[in-house]
């Protein structure tokens, strides 16, 4: 091989590697942002089941008057 081979084997190869340390920086944020997307997830469904049992327990035996049903600004 020649010495002009050579160099541009090793600025292929530097190129190679300096995408590779990228490409794994990115998988790395994308996994943080995955996994905080996850926690926010687990965090609405719990929510949402705390409103749904709300939502029964207030319908069950509590009789409402359309008067309640109104908008504020009547």
């Amino acid at each position: 091989m020649t010495t002009d081979t050579l160099t541009r084997t090793e600025a292929r190869l530097t190129e190679l590697e300096i995408k590779a340390s990228f490409t794994e920086d990115l998988v790395d944020r994308l996994n943080e942002v995955i996994v905080a997307q996850q926690r926010q997830i687990e965090r609405l469904m719990i929510e949402v089941s705390r409103l749904r049992q709300e939502a029964d327990t207030a319908d069950s035996g509590t009789f409402r008057s359309l008067r309640d049903e109104l908008p504020p600004h009547y």
